[in-house]
């Protein structure tokens, strides 16, 4: 496909709005924002109670998230002409469930802000493209395969606690997944809120319509979190989100230069952390729904879908709190087996891709076993352990330093 030719600019663009618009890409935008939040934002829940965060706290959290990734796709998509889709890091926030029972809060967000700050630099330099070649693709999708197997094991785990309700979620999630598979977990979640409700495990009682108070946080930096959690967490945020995010663009025919998309969604990063705000990034799933002839048949006129996206996740961020109550009422099976389903295409794709290259295969479940094990050295978590082994295992087995070092040389810039 080539490359669309874009026009750049926020006030031309703007103009264009009432013509270029169309029903059916506001409709793919709202499925985009049902789909974030029906799946990655119960992940964001399940983070914030094993850590043990405030109802307050929580509410701020999705705030943060969804403001800046309603922001990012309003103006990207505007001054780019493309459906930018944005959203906060699924993988992220997978790899909080377990590191934010181990930092403290303040801390966290701490090492939020040293994420997003080394974002933001790849992002302004260019240095993303090279920075990545350091890395095998084997080993960080191994490193996330780690990340997110827990999640993939819990569904069966709470098949067992309450049948009544997994089950019927499992084989709603395999049937739309064979006939309707871009809404297998928005009709998921439905399937199991009504059996919910006809078991009586719903307890939405104290739900209520508000609108959110941010709560500010006032960061501690220490070396412990910024190693554990802020490099780990800048890692799969651009190898699993970012690099995936463009792939969609360039494959739909958008010629969208990487590094301003980046740095944007980093910039907004720094600004949102104090406010619980883990990272936004490019979309990647979501993107490719926007991006499609759903939205529109012409190529030129899907930015709507990503305008419209960020307005609806601008409009379910103002009322986070009403949708922390509404998560707090959820039984945690139904949490667990939608979270879990959720992501069960980030991790058989992770899998695969980790174990494509016989040559890098040992050195991926390496990666793999060392971040599934959970060991702790140094206060430093099983992820970035997960990393080091891998790449030492890949230096070992397959090459010298020498030609590691070498391999800059054959890397270009996304943009």
């Amino acid at each position: 496909m080539v490359p669309q030719k874009q026009q750049y600019g926020l006030i031309s663009n703007l103009k264009s709005i009432p013509a270029d618009f169309s029903l059916s890409a506001v409709i793919v935008g709202l499925i985009a924002t049902m789909v974030s939040y029906a799946g990655p934002l119960l992940i964001v829940f399940q983070a914030a109670q094993g850590a043990g965060l405030s109802e307050a706290e929580l509410s701020s959290w999705i705030w943060a998230i969804s403001i800046g990734s309603g922001l990012t796709a309003i103006i990207l998509s505007i001054w780019y002409k493309t459906p930018v889709i944005t959203a906060w890091s699924t993988p992220g926030a997978v790899l909080l469930v377990s590191s934010l029972t181990v930092y403290p809060y303040s801390d966290a967000i701490g090492a939020y802000l040293f994420s997003a700050a080394v974002i933001t630099l790849l992002g302004v330099s260019g240095l993303f493209s090279i920075l990545m070649k350091y890395v095998p693709q084997s080993i960080t999708t191994a490193m996330l395969a780690g990340i997110l197997l827990s999640f993939g094991v819990d569904v069966f785990v709470s098949m067992q606690h309450l049948p009544a309700l997994a089950l019927p979620m499992i084989f709603c999630y395999l049937f739309a997944k064979r006939w309707s598979p871009r809404y297998a977990v928005v009709l998921t979640l439905l399937v199991g809120l009504a059996v919910a409700f006809g078991m009586g495990r719903l307890k939405l009682d104290s739900v209520q319509m508000a609108l959110v108070n941010p709560v500010f946080t006032l960061p501690t930096f220490s070396l412990d979190a910024i190693v554990g959690l802020g490099i780990p967490l800048c890692i799969v945020t651009m190898a699993s989100q970012n690099a995936p995010g463009i792939g969609v663009l360039k494959a739909d025919g958008y010629d969208t230069p990487a590094s301003p998309l980046v740095a944007t969604t980093g910039i907004a990063s720094l600004l949102l952390a104090p406010f619980g705000s883990h990272g936004i990034n490019l979309a990647a799933i979501t993107a490719a729904i926007c991006t499609g002839k759903e939205a529109h048949q012409d190529l030129s006129k899907r930015y709507i879908a990503g305008i419209a996206c960020g307005a609806f996740y601008l409009v379910f961020g103002m009322f986070g709190a009403t949708i922390t109550s509404v998560f707090f009422g959820l039984p945690k099976e139904l949490v667990g087996v939608i979270a879990g389903l959720a992501l069960f295409a980030s991790l058989s794709s992770s899998l695969a891709q980790a174990m494509s290259d016989i040559k890098e295969r040992e050195c991926a479940l390496v990666t793999f076993l060392v971040t599934i094990s959970g060991i702790s050295i140094g206060g430093i978590g099983a992820a970035f352990w997960g990393l080091i082994a891998g790449v030492i295992t890949n230096l070992i087995l397959n090459g010298n330093v020498r030609s590691w070092l070498m391999r800059k040389k054959d890397v270009r810039p996304l943009a």
